[in-house]
């Protein structure tokens, strides 16, 4: 194995069956299914894809909704098996793929902290020592100890990312996170990823906005129907997705 490769995504495939029946409840659905009355068709969200991403790489990934961008990161950090091919990650990876995955909306901010410091595998007494890093980052202190339940999509957002990349990961992937909250926090996480990436951590970054892959990445691909159409430097993927798109 090249010792620089922190990804290889080899033809991957992922086949979803979808209902082609409406069903109005889940005790119609469960029955139905029981006794084979269900019927599904087919769906490809992606189609035999193959990518390799090497150390300190930042890579965008761009397309049209359900071009099968999402389905393919989820592939990457392990969530999803493919249906066909493989993926491997070769160092620590850290992914902010959902907005609030590994929180728990009833606990406090302080609280999800630990919670999710212990999904990425860190102890607490890591936890303690990089805590108020965390919490000064995401600006969030006046509202710490509030449950998360009543934190803004931004207030989840800013708690998600400060703790996700406090531990300056081999390998950073991000979901459309960046999305939400005010333009003040994504120019700070946008330097913040820029630090990572002057340390040699690999990015895989998937936003709606065309604009900000091209600032933080410097290679992408275009995913289309689950078809790798394109893989080259940012800005002529962008711009000819952009063409070809419109």
């Amino acid at each position: 194995m090249d010792k620089d490769l922190m990804v290889s995504v080899k033809n991957v495939s992922m086949e979803f069956n979808m209902s082609t029946e409406k069903v109005d409840s889940l005790k119609e659905y469960t029955m139905r299914l029981l006794k084979g009355q269900l019927f599904f068709e087919s769906f490809w969200a992606l189609k035999d894809i193959s990518v390799d991403v090497y150390r300190g790489e930042t890579l965008g990934i761009v397309g049209n909704n359900g071009s099968g961008k999402s389905t393919l990161l989820k592939i990457i950090a392990g969530v999803m098996k493919p249906t066909k091919g493989s993926s491997e990650i070769y160092g620590s990876l850290s992914p902010m793929i959902e907005l609030g995955a590994g929180f728990d909306p009833d606990l406090t901010g302080r609280e999800n902290i630990f919670l999710n410091g212990a999904i990425l595998g860190h102890s607490k007494a890591f936890m303690d020592s990089v805590y108020d890093e965390i919490v000064d980052f995401s600006e969030l202190g006046p509202f710490i100890d509030t449950p998360l339940k009543n934190y803004s999509s931004g207030m989840q957002a800013r708690l998600a990312f400060a703790t996700s990349t406090v531990v300056k990961p081999e390998i950073l992937i991000v979901d459309e996170v960046l999305g939400v909250g005010d333009f003040h926090f994504q120019e700070k996480c946008e330097r913040r990823i820029h630090e990572l990436m002057d340390n040699n951590t690999t990015v895989i970054f998937v936003s709606h906005s065309i604009e900000q892959v091209q600032r933080i990445c410097r290679r992408a691909i275009w995913i289309n129907k689950g078809v790798l159409m394109m893989d080259g430097p940012v800005n002529e993927v962008c711009e000819t997705y952009l063409r070809e798109s419109s």
